[in-house]
């Protein structure tokens, strides 16, 4: 038997290496379809927010113009300056960030401090008074929207912005968000600084905090755009004109000028800008923070 008797075909070691090459190809075309589908769905999602930046550049003719424009022939940047003196919308704004500054910083301070009890802390019955506390996130707040006002009207704080601050300091979803985040820590670190002597309190101080951050900053995220955009609750308990929102004001400001559609879509922007530069300054944070909370060990 000679030397070219005992070799393979040819077909042993081109055909797996033709479905490889098949394959990669596939491979690369499924992900250019998942790209372009994302690129569309990005699209879709961020075409309504363009119309209305450019809206608010154009004249209150050319705002519905059919065909629609989608860039206006002349910018009326005039429309900024405009909204600006006719409407109260520095006051609006400054009761608005002070609302989500105070509201955001208490929310994180309790939520972070109840959620280091639940999830260090033991105590009889910690786990059933923790269901409880969370199933109030099912609770709609128009059931017991009613009682809240009444006992907010027998404290003297109704049309305050102490009202919105009590009834939003605390919220069982920053608990929940918190608790889930402690348990990813390491048990051990905890045990090792009692050891040295550390109390809770330091424990929560020193070394929850620091390496919470992910967590805080999700938290801090969504409880300052919740705030920012929370339009019943400044309806029910605001009712000075110098106490309103940004929510609030573009309300009144729709219903004074409902033919002023520039002017509207330049305070939409305005109201939509705070938020959209602080999500995209905390954007790393906030998906780390999301990523991380659900993973346990």
């Amino acid at each position: 038997m000679t030397a070219t008797d005992i070799r393979p075909p040819a077909t042993s070691i081109t055909v797996p290496g033709r479905f490889a090459t098949r394959r990669r190809r596939a491979s690369r075309g499924w992900r250019i379809a998942g790209y372009a589908a994302l690129v569309l769905a990005a699209a879709a999602l961020l075409l309504p927010f363009y119309w209305m930046v450019m809206s608010s550049l154009k004249t209150n003719n050319d705002v519905f113009t059919v065909p629609i424009k989608w860039v206006p022939d002349d910018f009326v940047w005039g429309n900024y300056v405009d909204i600006w003196q006719r409407s109260e919308l520095t006051t609006w704004l400054r009761n608005t960030l002070l609302l989500s500054v105070v509201v955001t910083a208490l929310q994180v301070l309790t939520g972070s401090f109840a959620a280091y009890g639940f999830a260090r802390v033991r105590f009889p019955g910690r786990n059933l008074l923790f269901l409880a506390y969370i199933g109030t996130i099912a609770v709609p707040w128009q059931s017991y929207m009613i009682p809240q006002f009444i006992l907010m009207s027998k404290l003297h704080l109704s049309n305050t912005l102490w009202s919105i601050v009590a009834i939003q300091a605390f919220g069982a979803f920053g608990v929940f968000l918190m608790k889930q985040f402690y348990e990813t820590i390491p048990e051990e670190l905890s045990e090792s600084a009692r050891v040295d002597g550390l109390t809770e309190f330091g424990i929560y101080r020193r070394i929850m905090l620091p390496l919470s951050r992910p967590a805080l900053a999700s938290l801090a995220l969504i409880t300052f755009v919740t705030t920012w955009n929370d339009y019943l609750g400044p309806l029910i308990y605001l009712r000075s004109p110098d106490l309103r929102t940004i929510q609030l004001g573009l309300n009144t400001f729709v219903s004074q000028y409902n033919a002023e559609y520039a002017l509207i879509m330049t305070g939409s922007v305005l109201s939509v800008l705070p938020v959209a530069v602080i999500f995209l300054l905390g954007q790393r944070y906030f998906v780390e923070g999301i990523a991380t909370t659900g993973l346990k060990g």
